[in-house]
């Protein structure tokens, strides 16, 4: 653990403990390094998702009705 770690209480459903442990002792990495891990991916995740709807944001909006109208007339529906 590095100087800047800070120290957390977590808990675990059982078998998702049951299945950390194991992954923990396949993989030679602790339990916290695998927590870490899992956060900084669904972190990573939360960005890319904001960053693609900022890119959208100018994009023009229609409504679902207007969107059933259109597939219905292009003959998708």
């Amino acid at each position: 653990m590095n100087s800047s770690s800070r120290r957390s209480t977590i808990y675990f459903d059982s078998e998702i403990h049951k299945a950390i442990k194991l992954k923990a002792a396949v993989t030679n990495k602790s339990l916290s390094e695998l927590v870490n891990l899992a956060v900084r991916q669904m972190l990573k995740e939360d960005r890319e998702d904001l960053t693609a709807f900022n890119d959208r944001v100018a994009e023009p909006t229609i409504s679902y009705e207007q969107l059933l109208d259109e597939l219905k007339s292009d003959g998708k529906i």
